[in-house]
Formats: C-alpha cells, structure tokens, sequence
C-alpha cells in the first residue's frame, strides 16, 4: 500500500512541475478540437407520416381483387419512384435549394445530395414515413411538403392517365377482334346455309345428332309410360261391366239407387286416374259404395227396364282408353319423325365427312374468338367504370398522419457532448504530457527512488529554503495557472453559449 502511494506522489510532484506544460497542451487540444468541431455542419432532420387509404365506390364485385392489386403495386412504384431524378429536380426549383443553383450543373449536385438525404420507409400496410435531412431546419420541412405534394400529384395523375392507356388499348383489341368474330360469323353462316340447311336441328352435325338421340330417349320413356297406362287401362275396362242392371237414372229407380250408380261412377274415375287402394278417396268412396249399396237393396223396385242401363264407370274408362290412344299415337308419329332425322344426318356424315370436321373447325375458331371477345369487353367495362369513379371520386386518399416537423435541435453532430468531449481529452492530454516527460528526465523526486535506483542508502535530505520573495513569486504563478484553468472553463461555457444560440436563431 505504501509503495502505490510512493507512487501517486511522484506522479503527482512529476505533473505539478510541469504543470504550465500540462495547462499548454491543454489549451493546444482544446483549440484544435473545438476548432474541428465547429466546422461539422449541422444536420436537421424533418419527419413526417402519410398514410394511403384505398376507397372503392364500386360495388362489390363490380371493383375485382385485380385492380385492388394494381392500386396497391401503383403506389408501391411511386414510392420507389419519388426518389427519382426527376422527382427531385421538382423538390429543387420548388424550394429555397433554387436559390442556390444558377446553372443545370448546380441542379444535377442538389438532385445528387437529396438522394442520399431522403428516405422512405413502410412502416405499416399503407403508412410511409419521409425523412428528409438538410442543414436548416426550416428547408428540410419544406422538403418534406414538397415530397408528400409530389406523392399525392403522382399517384394521381399517373393512375388516371394509366387508365386512359389502358382504355385506349382496350378498344383497338375490341376493334381488331370485332373483326375477325364478324368475318367467323359470316364463315359460319354462309356453311350453314350451303351445306347444313336442308338438315333439321341447329349447330353441327354431331350437335344435331345428340340432340335427336336426346330427344329419342325422352319420347321413348313417354312411350313406354303411355303404353303402360292403356295396359292398365284396358284391364280395368275388362273387370267393368259395361251395363248395370237398375242401375241408371231411369224413371221409377230410387234415390238409394242413382247415389250407388253415382259413388261407382266416382270410384272408377278414381281407379281411372291411377289412385291405389290405399288411396284416402278410394277408402272414402269404398265406405260410401258399401252404405249405398245396403240402402239400395232395401229400396223397392218401382219401374224401368230389365235389360239395364250402361255403366259410367265404364264410359270412364273408355273415354281414358282413348284418350291414352291419343298420346300413343303421337308419341309413335314424334318417334318415327326423330329416327327419320337421326337416319338423314346419319347419312350426311357418312357420305361427307369432311364436312363435318370442316364445320367444327368453323365452330371451334367462331367459339375461342366469342369468348376472346367477350372476356376483353368485360375488362373494357371494368376499367371503363374504375376510371369515371377515380375521375369523379378519390379511389385513393392520402391522409397526412404527422405533418412536416421543424427541427428545434439538429439531428447530428450532438456539439455540446463532443465540446465536452474535447475539454476532457485536452486535460486529459495535458496531465499526460506532464507525467510522460516527467518520466523522461533523471531526476529523483524522494530519497526511496534514489534509494533504489543506486543501491545506497541515503543518509539525509536538506529541504528547499524559499525567500520571502520567492513566496511570493510562486503565489502569483499559481495564481496565473489557476486563471488559465479558468479560461479554459470559460471558454468552454462561452462555446455552448454560443451553440444555444445558434439553435434558437436556426429554428
């Protein structure tokens, strides 16, 4: 413990002798230093925040996911575009940075400092953020108007006139396609009627065919079920007598008697329309027929014929059968009809087949170029309705979030840290000096160093006698350094001065 105190002494005896060297170099590496950091320009930076907000008018459906696509890559490209040398050319003669330009040269050194001193950052989904440095505050805001005034003109006039473009290429591919599907109709017509208008049916040959198999399979399931019903019918007509005995509505029968000729009547056009014997009404009328027929065989006979009367049911049927006749009959003469046409354009494919295959390659061109034509027309609309709502409304809004800031302080370089920084360096360099070139001369500041260094002990050590007059000498030079000191802190306290003012005279 004792040596590193032995140590600290010399040190500090070492400093203190050559304490007006330390106090030089000091003032040497503070001058040299606040001198450098003077001359760092000032960096303000001016921020601001837009965000971008996609409005549709149109309804859904009618605005497709693709043009929510192409607005969203449109405003991509414009802030990778406002950058630009022409972009930025606009942010110089719109700005105090014209002033100092006087000739193209100027212009192309100002667009060049700007690219480097502009950012664009996305934040979020449709937030961007503008950075602009300059070394004025109040020009780095108006920078930053001037980028968002270009942001907005861009976006929109680029994305009308895209629209103009697009409008305009739209229809000259209408136009030329218009063409060739007018010329295809034509083809088309004009083979229908030279080879295919004595044929029935429309479309081609093979379309035709299908058509009439089609219809052939239908008209043969009617068949069927027709054939089945007179079959059903004609078995019902073989179980029903054609006369009933009294049973008719004579003069001299009953009343118990026409209502069982009349509840027959109903059961067997019941039967007739093809109800079951389950059926509710075919139940009903059973219980009717069974309580009619008990009242008519209590009822008393008073007159009429003995050979009877003809049977409704009967006539019921009969008038079905033929009815069922009817549609049979028709649908045989539709079917014969349909065979008639599959075996005539059976015949045209055989005897000519290429005339087949030339009319699907008419029908083939003619089907691709409909849908070409179409599909574009579509898309024409689209656009068509996407620009009038861009025209008449803004699709794409631009909200400014945080407006252009006005620096109160500069970004860059932080000038009271680094004048401090220099004040600390210079003494630190000062004291370092002192104590390096104390550590050069052979000179031994206390009797153990000498100790030491020779090997022999030392007897004794006379003390410094200092004059009244010496005293008084080395009072006034202390009094000289510690005056240097001071002006040293002052003007260290003098330069911040000086930086706070010239932050309150920038902003």
């Amino acid at each position: 413990m004792g040596g590193l105190f032995n140590e600290a002494r010399i040190a500090l005896h070492a400093i203190w002798t050559r304490r007006w060297i330390a106090l030089a170099v000091a003032w040497g590496v503070c001058i040299a230093g606040w001198l450098v950091v003077s001359q760092i320009p000032s960096r303000y930076d001016s921020k601001a925040r837009v965000f971008v907000q996609m409005r549709s008018v149109l309804p859904a459906g009618a605005d497709s996911m693709q043009a929510a696509n192409d607005d969203a890559r449109d405003i991509d490209t414009v802030r990778q575009t406002l950058t630009s040398a022409v972009s930025l050319e606009k942010v110089v003669r719109g700005t105090d940075l014209a002033k100092t330009v006087s000739s193209d040269r100027d212009v192309a050194d100002r667009v060049a400092g700007l690219q480097s001193a502009i950012k664009i950052v996305a934040q979020q989904d449709n937030l961007f953020e503008i950075t602009t440095t300059s070394s004025s505050p109040k020009l780095a805001a108006a920078i930053t108007q001037k980028l968002i005034d270009i942001f907005v003109e861009t976006n929109l006039s680029s994305d009308r006139s895209q629209n103009t473009q697009t409008l305009a290429f739209l229809d000259g591919q209408l136009q030329a396609l218009g063409t060739k599907l007018q010329d295809a109709e034509a083809k088309r017509a004009s083979f229908q009627n030279n080879y295919l208008g004595a044929l029935p049916g429309t479309g081609s040959i093979s379309d035709r065919i299908g058509a009439a198999r089609t219809q052939m399979s239908q008209v043969d399931g009617d068949l069927a079920a027709a054939q089945s019903s007179m079959a059903a019918l004609s078995g019902q007509m073989a179980a029903t007598p054609k006369t009933i005995a009294g049973a008719g509505i004579a003069p001299g029968v009953g009343p118990a008697r026409a209502r069982l000729a009349a509840i027959q009547g109903q059961l067997a056009d019941a039967r007739g329309r093809g109800y079951t014997e389950e059926h509710p009404d075919v139940i009903a009328l059973k219980r009717q027929l069974a309580q009619a027929q008990a009242a008519a065989r209590g009822e008393p006979l008073t007159g009429g014929s003995d050979g009877g009367v003809a049977n409704p049911a009967y006539s019921s049927l009969q008038a079905m059968m033929t009815d069922k006749g009817s549609t049979v009959a028709a649908l045989q003469a539709r079917k014969q009809q349909l065979q008639g046409d599959l075996d005539q354009l059976n015949a045209k494919l055989a005897g000519d087949p290429a005339v087949a295959a030339e009319q699907g390659e008419i029908d083939r061109n003619y089907d691709v170029l409909k849908g070409q034509y179409d599909q574009l027309l579509a898309q024409r609309e689209q656009v068509s309705l996407r620009s009038q709502a861009q025209t008449q409304t803004d699709a794409v809004k631009f909200s400014v979030i945080d407006p252009p800031t006005v620096p109160r302080t500069p970004t860059a370089p932080n000038r009271p840290l680094l004048l401090t920084g220099v004040l600390v360096a210079g003494l630190i360099a000062g004291v370092g000096a002192a104590l390096a070139l104390g550590q050069l001369q052979g000179t031994f500041p206390t009797a153990q160093k000498l100790e030491k260094v020779t090997g022999m002990a030392v007897i004794g050590s006379i003390g410094e006698m200092v004059t009244r007059q010496q005293t008084e000498l080395r009072r006034r030079r202390l009094t000289w350094l510690a005056g240097g000191f001071a002006a040293l802190g002052v003007a260290y306290v003098a330069l911040l001065g000086v930086e706070m003012l010239q932050r309150g005279l920038a902003a």
